[in-house]
């Protein structure tokens, strides 16, 4: 992969970004997803942020090679410290973590989304997490989307702010709203997977000798596997 040939997540990810954005790509590995958004004039500027050594000095190799240091700053930063007000960020694209820990991500680095229109959102596991975030903190989710590359499932939200409250359902929440009113073949994939292996853990837990912490897990397991079933015997009605 490089930035002329992105991975088929990372395309998906650069086409829920607006045109004429500058962008923030958080976790930017080797900047990639920027320059390829500043080579196709999607962007006109972009800040590459990382936090680990290696990969700020490989971001830094890219943009350079690729000519675009007048376009692209790339930062070793901490999250969204890699923002800074004179920036003037409109989007900001975090790809490749976690759920859990993109939503950290906001949560802490909140005041730095002053300004941004969009965020793009690619976690690998747990997206529910950046829904609740999106919920507590008034983004509304405008786009999403799921894809399969290489035997991996992947999905992508995509928020903007909010002047009235967000709601979403339990339902809404693990399953995604917009994704919900699809369930193409890799959301039905995706969920059936989960679901077997949701199963198999509530089994063990069964033979396990039950703790407060065991039951609260199983008991949201079971929620989890009710609200599967929910889905499908909707899907299939």
């Amino acid at each position: 992969m490089n930035a002329q040939q992105l991975s088929q997540r990372l395309m998906k990810v650069a086409e829920y970004v607006q045109q004429g954005a500058v962008v923030a790509d958080i976790g930017s590995d080797h900047a990639y997803l920027p320059c390829q958004l500043v080579h196709i004039g999607t962007a006109s500027r972009a800040v590459a942020g990382e936090i680990v050594k290696g990969p700020y000095e490989s971001a830094k190799k890219q943009v350079r090679e690729e000519g675009l240091e007048d376009k692209i700053t790339v930062r070793l930063a901490p999250g969204l410290e890699a923002i800074e007000p004179q920036d003037g960020i409109t989007a900001v694209t975090i790809a490749g973590m976690g759920g859990s820990l993109i939503a950290s991500i906001l949560a802490e680095g909140n005041e730095r989304l002053k300004g941004v229109a969009r965020l793009v959102l690619q976690p690998n596991v747990h997206a529910q997490a950046i829904r609740e975030w999106a919920v507590r903190n008034q983004w509304k989710i405008v786009a999403e989307d799921i894809l399969k590359e290489k035997e991996k499932i992947y999905e992508i939200v995509v928020l903007e702010q909010s002047s009235e409250p967000v709601e979403l359902d339990a339902k809404q929440l693990l399953f995604g709203p917009i994704l919900l009113t699809r369930q193409n073949e890799t959301f039905q994939e995706k969920w059936q997977r989960e679901a077997t292996q949701w199963k198999a853990i509530a089994e063990r837990m069964e033979k396990a000798e039950e703790t407060p912490d065991i039951r609260m897990k199983k008991e949201q397991l079971l929620e989890k596997i009710a609200l599967m079933e929910e889905v499908f015997a909707d899907e299939n009605s």
